[in-house]
């Protein structure tokens, strides 16, 4: 299979502009440190002080990833540099669908994380700043459901980001074809 990238297209490789590249990474960095709360927090007993502050950073730090995607997509929808495809073909749509699966999926992540919280009755609380009141009546029994889901949709994410990274690294170090540095600061 032939594989089209970006520096055989044109002499020297482009890239994403500042705001893209710093929004990516600080994406990248928020789903890894949520899903690390997550998997941190099971070591303390139910309802322990320890326990509940985690999960309160859970819940404040998910609050910042869901305004930094609406920012994401917006700017990436109107000043974002746009660039053509890095690879035609298989690997394009390749590319295409996990970009774009990683984005509904960050966004169902975001609105089952919120849900499963006001069902719950729980406080929505921003770094102990201030709670954002539930727009919805209780159920527990929902909510329970609700993040069940929000467990696997979220240990899915951090898959599918592993495999996204394993992807520029095999075309930084493999392919040598400047896909990865598109997205890197120099």
């Amino acid at each position: 299979m032939a594989v089209t990238t970006a520096t055989s297209m044109q002499s020297a490789p482009i890239r994403y502009d500042r705001v893209s590249i710093a929004l990516h990474w600080f994406v990248a960095a928020l789903v890894l440190g949520l899903w690390l709360l997550a998997q941190v927090w099971d070591f303390f007993p139910k309802h322990s002080a320890g326990r509940v502050a985690l999960q309160s950073l859970h819940v404040s730090f998910g609050l910042v990833l869901a305004a930094t995607l609406v920012v994401r997509i917006v700017w990436r929808a109107s000043l974002g540099r746009r660039l053509p495809p890095a690879n035609s073909g298989l690997l394009g749509f390749a590319a295409r669908a996990m970009h774009l699966g990683l984005y509904i999926l960050l966004g169902v992540q975001v609105l089952l994380g919120l849900f499963s919280r006001w069902l719950s009755t729980e406080a929505l609380s921003f770094f102990w700043l201030f709670s954002i009141p539930s727009p919805v009546m209780p159920n527990k029994a929902l909510a329970d459901t609700l993040l069940e889901i929000h467990d696997t949709i979220g240990t899915t994410i951090v898959i599918l980001a592993a495999l996204h990274a394993a992807a520029g690294l095999l075309h930084h170090f493999i392919w040598r074809d400047g896909v990865l540095e598109r997205m890197l600061f120099r």
